[in-house]
């Protein structure tokens, strides 16, 4: 472990006595995380610049964390939950705007694949336990720690998602065979 001064996201090193020098080191992790989760790119630079701006404010005490990455992104996770929250709700009302929307090419790249579709159709605790896991290379203590659930929820939730996903990525292999 690296002296005090110092933040860690695996084995990179990120001085936490300038807040410009992580948030430029840590911007784009965080940002991809959230993205990963949320679906869509301006949705998670939007959650990323709030928990960025959280940590700011409390700077002096944030800064003084072993890793204060870690703490960020578990600003940004919940704000993820919220806003997963209202998006539902305003998938609701627009369900026929959306219907219209996807006769056009797809408005952002994470949209485009089998697997950014069926990542989105996990619930957002499998969502996050697999983007974490996969994504950012988190090991599952430190995913219980982010998330603030036990070892064997994030296990649980992990191995529900990978089910879920390998059957929403047969299906979907399914559907092209039969395009074909």
């Amino acid at each position: 472990m690296l002296g005090a001064g110092w933040g860690v996201s695996f084995n990179v090193p990120v001085p936490t006595d300038d807040f410009a020098e992580f948030y430029e080191a840590s911007y784009g992790r965080v940002v991809a995380l959230v993205a990963a989760i949320v679906g869509e790119r301006h949705q998670a630079e939007d959650i990323a610049q709030e928990a960025f701006s959280r940590a700011l404010t409390r700077w002096s005490r944030v800064a003084r964390y072993d890793l204060p990455e870690a703490w960020v992104r578990r600003v940004a996770l919940r704000l993820s939950i919220d806003a997963g929250r209202r998006t539902r709700r305003a998938a609701l009302l627009s369900a026929r705007l959306a219907f219209v929307q996807r006769s056009g090419p797809p408005r952002d790249p994470l949209a485009a694949t089998a697997l950014s579709v069926a990542l989105l159709r996990l619930p957002l605790s499998q969502r996050q336990a697999i983007v974490l896991y996969y994504l950012a290379d988190l090991p599952v203590e430190e995913i219980a720690r982010d998330c603030g659930v036990s070892v064997s929820t994030v296990r649980t939730r992990l191995a529900a998602a990978r089910q879920r996903l390998e059957r929403e990525l047969a299906e979907s292999d399914e559907g092209v065979r039969r395009a074909r």
